[in-house]
């Protein structure tokens, strides 16, 4: 149980709004989409400051499984607590006990979480979203494909059902977060990511 509360807690810092406090810049939830991640930081012209926060949120994911996993090592927890963790930690980046429960999307704390897991997963996950985004120029279709391709690909690289029902699980929450986002998709509605003419 201790491992999980320290994922929860550890996902429940905000990256974006430390990484905007620290920049002098607005807060990203009054700012741009008023989510507080690495996409709505950019929107704020800086791009070093989104860099951080997607460095920021990946890392955090990847460390709380890491974590848990020396803890399980050690006999300090029991072995379900690294599913559980990658759980944990995702639920506090997207509802986070430090700043009135309203976090991110969870997409760069996801991808920290399956590299963490197995970094050919991770890998692989991150080829999906490429892939979808070369194609569609559509940030949340590819995330949203990524997060849906996650468990098919930890059946593929892990065979560990453990594993694989802690991703969907992951899966439903990204999901949930970007339902918004679903519904501009299916109304033909969603922004896309257009190159600036020089």
């Amino acid at each position: 149980m201790l491992a999980i509360i320290l994922a929860y807690l550890l996902g429940s810092v905000s990256f974006a709004i430390l990484v905007s406090r620290l920049f002098g810049l607005p807060d990203p939830r009054t700012h741009g989409s008023g989510n507080p991640g690495a996409t709505n930081m950019l929107r704020t012209g800086r791009k070093s400051a989104a860099a951080l926060t997607l460095l920021g949120d990946l890392v955090k994911g990847w460390l709380a499984v890491v974590l848990v996993r020396v803890m399980v090592e050690q006999g300090l927890s029991a072995p379900w607590s690294v599913e559980a963790a990658a759980v944990a930690v995702l639920l506090g980046h997207i509802y986070p006990v430090f700043f009135g429960f309203k976090g991110g999307k969870g997409v760069a704390t996801a991808l920290g979480v399956l590299l963490a897991i197995s970094p050919w997963l991770g890998l692989s996950c991150a080829g999906v979203w490429l892939l979808v985004f070369v194609v569609t120029r559509v940030s949340s279709l590819s995330a949203l494909t990524a997060a849906l391709a996650s468990p098919i690909l930890a059946w593929f690289w892990l065979r560990q059902p453990r594993a694989v029902f802690a991703l969907v699980l992951l899966a439903a929450l990204i999901l949930w977060r970007h339902r918004a986002n679903v519904r501009r998709l299916l109304t033909g509605e969603e922004g896309r990511f257009v190159k600036r003419q020089s």
